[in-house]
């Protein structure tokens, strides 16, 4: 049985923070291998444009305790400093992600659910996409979904978080297969298939370190 005793336990500004230095820290590990992913399908830069991006990110975090502005500056940095189509969608994530915590200093787990939901809810309707066609949103989808069951079975948002980042691995390998149908490697047509994207990949990326940093703020 989990250990729920910290299921109401908040995830504080501070661990936003370290959320997002701890993407900057793994996009700029995994820049050459997410370049090599977006090299055959797409424009060889996402490595380079995610890791530009979360530098400045980084750059631009202040000590604010109020988790909507953050996640704001996040999506005006993004926005302004990455290339291509992922700075206006990761951007966009952000943005809506924070909109309904302008002001405060913690989120409850049921609050993670809002924050995902949201910004996923932002990147359909300015992608333009949905599940199946090869996109950041196949880990995104899967993780929220695992986070949201997680939570309404009480699990601490450490737990709930770790589920989400498994869910989430598990979407971006299942996009191996798929024939891509939005972006640059839609044209490719089948020739996108047995390509993991680029896209869903820096996605589990990023939502597995906002698990482990979590986790590491719940100890």
């Amino acid at each position: 049985m989990s250990d729920t005793t910290n299921s109401t336990a908040a995830v504080s500004a501070a661990a936003i923070r370290l959320w997002l230095q701890k993407s900057a820290e793994v996009l700029a590990e995994k820049r050459a291998y997410l370049t090599e992913l977006d090299s055959p399908i797409g424009d060889a830069d996402h490595g380079n444009n995610m890791d530009r991006g979360f530098k400045a990110v980084v750059a631009t975090l202040s000590d604010k305790e109020d988790v909507g502005a953050v996640l704001k500056a996040v999506a005006m940095t993004l926005i302004s400093k990455v290339g291509g189509a992922s700075g206006p969608l990761y951007g966009t994530f952000f943005l809506d992600a924070g909109k309904p915590f302008a002001g405060k200093a913690e989120l409850e787990p049921a609050d993670l659910v809002t924050m995902f939901e949201d910004g996923i809810a932002g990147v359909k309707k300015r992608g333009r996409a949905e599940p199946g066609m090869k996109t950041m949103l196949d880990a995104q989808i899967p993780a929220a979904e695992a986070l949201k069951a997680a939570v309404a079975e009480g699990k601490s948002a450490a737990e709930a978080l770790k589920a989400a980042a498994d869910a989430a691995e598990e979407g971006m390998k299942a996009t191996i297969p798929m024939q891509a149908q939005r972006g640059r490697a839609s044209y490719l047509g089948e020739r996108s298939i047995d390509h993991q994207d680029p896209g869903a990949t820096s996605s589990y990326l990023i939502i597995r370190a906002l698990a482990d940093a979590v986790a590491e703020t719940s100890q």
